[in-house]
C-alpha cells in the first residue's frame, strides 16, 4: 500500500506503542504512493521499471476524531484482480468505486446513503473510496483477505490515538493479563 509492503513484527504493534519501545516500528506510513504511474494499464505490456516499493513496518498515526477518507487503487503492476480489503476495529462507508486509475476530478461519490462495511472488494482495474471516523483508540490492521497478498505486504496498520476521557480511551491492560 503507498508502495510499502508492511513487514509483520515480532511483537504486539499495541503493546510497542503504548509501552513506547522503540525498534519495532516508525510512524512515517506516507499519506500518498511514493510514486505515481499508470495502476492500471501496467502489466503487463508496460510494467513500470521502479515503483520506489519499500519493505518495513511503518504505521500511520491518526488523532482521535480524525474523519478519514481512503482510496483504495487497484493496480497492474504484476496483473489486475479484485481485493477485498478489510479494516480491522471499523466499519466504514463506501462512498466510491470506479474503474482504471482514480481521478478525484471525475470520482462520483454517494455522500446520500452509501453502504457501512467493514471489508471492501477494490474492483479489478479500478478503484474504490471509503471513510470512517477514527473513534476507536488502538492499533489497527487493514489488509487483503487474499492470504498471499498479506504474505507480499498488502497491508498497514493504523494507530488511532486515545481521546479526551474513559470513553475516547483506550483502557490499560489488567495486572493479571496472561503473557504470550
Amino acid at each position: 500500500m503507498n508502495n510499502i509492503s508492511f513487514i509483520k513484527p515480532n511483537i504486539s504493534l499495541l503493546e510497542a506503542y503504548y509501552k513506547n519501545i522503540n525498534g519495532y516500528f516508525t510512524e512515517d506510513f506516507p499519506e500518498v504512493p511514493l510514486k505515481f504511474y499508470d495502476f492500471v494499464n501496467g502489466a503487463p505490456n508496460n510494467p513500470p521499471n521502479d515503483t520506489q516499493s519499500l519493505n518495513g513496518t511503518r504505521t500511520y498515526v491518526l488523532e482521535y476524531g480524525t474523519r478519514v477518507q481512503i482510496i483504495l487503487q487497484d493496480t497492474g503492476t504484476i496483473s489486475t484482480e479484485n481485493h477485498p480489503i478489510h479494516l480491522h476495529g471499523y466499519s466504514f462507508y463506501v462512498v466510491g468505486y470506479g474503474t482504471g486509475n482514480y481521478n478525484p476530478q471525475t470520482a462520483n461519490f454517494n455522500l446520500v446513503d452509501p453502504p457501512y462495511m467493514n471489508t471492501i472488494g477494490v474492483p479489478v482495474g479500478g478503484w474504490a473510496a471509503i471513510r470512517f471516523t477514527a473513534d476507536n483508540p488502538g492499533t489497527w490492521f487493514m489488509h487483503c483477505h487474499l492470504e498471499i497478498h498479506m504474505s507480499w505486504g498488502l497491508s498497514v496498520v493504523f494507530i488511532v490515538k486515545n481521546g479526551q476521557g474513559a470513553l475516547e480511551t483506550l483502557p490499560h491492560p489488567p495486572a493479571d493479563l496472561p503473557r504470550c
